[in-house]
């Protein structure tokens, strides 16, 4: 899909053409969409279509006529029936006189633009745009490092009689987006540390300041991804512990069941043996049955007495 927009007044419109100071939006556009685009801006069909690919790392590349970013922005993805985080890459091409976005999924970081909830927001001021994206990208980092902390807080709070192993799976999981983001983030701030020192375009001493805000979002993201990282990283060896610890209560409660079971079994057993009924107790004696089964329970009785004060029940 391939849209063209254009701010007048503070308020975007839809155009039906390209022209000087538009901006151009496509999302997940197809090869003959990519090679119109191209076509038009006479810019590279692969660098349009670069950031379709999933395995493309964050850069900034000064072609002839035009500049490519490539940052990786987070996004929802179905993993195990569930919705998880990731990152996929989003495309930014300067012109002299357009600005383009690609992407594979239309991204809450782009619509903020279009929903007019960016303030001094014109297409027309084009390395601007290209920082209030990055900014809005980094937000959206924290805002999702928020939200996947909270989905800890919840696991961690299950944590005694609860806890399943389902939950150290989550807690993986949660890991691994930690792992993407820390990536992604790291490879956006080299991106813009390049940014600092790009001439090609005019900026203003606002803009300037913006990136500066830019790249403290990102830092504060990467700090965040960090620290998140390491209390997952307790919370998980903290389940672990608390099944490991459920476990051994388990081996344990059956080993003393064990115990206590083998006394009947040893006098039964025994008296189960083909001797002579002289030479067995309570053989020839009234109600030597009970008497027989009386003293088991009685054992019985004293051993688990004995085992629970000596705290091994």
């Amino acid at each position: 899909m391939v849209k063209y927009y254009k701010t007048d007044d503070r308020k975007i419109h839809e155009e039906q053409t390209i022209q000087d100071g538009v901006w151009i939006q496509m999302v997940n556009p197809s090869v003959s969409e990519g090679q119109m685009v191209a076509d038009m801006l006479n810019v590279d069909i692969e660098d349009v279509l670069a950031a379709l690919d999933e395995e493309e790392s964050s850069r900034i590349e000064l072609q002839d006529g035009y500049t490519l970013i490539l940052v990786d922005i987070p996004s929802i993805e179905i993993r195990h029936e569930k919705e998880s985080y990731t990152t996929i890459p989003l495309g930014i091409i300067l012109t002299a006189d357009e600005i383009v976005t690609v992407c594979t999924e239309d991204t809450p970081v782009l619509q903020a633009f279009l929903n007019n909830r960016v303030k001094e927001f014109s297409t027309k001021k084009k390395l601007r745009f290209v920082y209030q994206i990055l900014y809005r990208i980094a937000v959206l980092y924290q805002s999702d490092l928020r939200i996947i902390d909270k989905m800890r807080t919840e696991i961690e709070e299950r944590v005694g009689d609860d806890t399943e192993e389902v939950d150290l799976i989550a807690l993986h999981e949660l890991e691994s987006t930690l792992v993407y983001f820390a990536t992604s983030l790291r490879s956006n701030g080299v991106v813009l540390d390049r940014l600092t020192r790009y001439k090609r375009l005019e900026q203003y001493p606002e803009d300037k300041e913006l990136l500066g805000d830019v790249i403290v979002e990102n830092k504060q993201a990467i700090e965040m991804t960090g620290i998140y990282r390491d209390i997952i990283n307790g919370t998980r060896e903290l389940l672990s512990s608390v099944i490991d610890n459920r476990m051994n209560s388990i081996m344990k409660s059956l080993t003393v069941i064990t115990v206590i079971m083998a006394i009947p079994t040893i006098v039964s057993g025994i008296y189960g043996m083909n001797v002579d009924s002289r030479w067995v107790p309570f053989a020839t004696t009234a109600h030597g049955f009970a008497i027989v089964c009386g003293l088991i329970v009685l054992v019985c009785v004293i051993v688990f007495f004995w085992l629970r004060k000596k705290r091994i029940l």
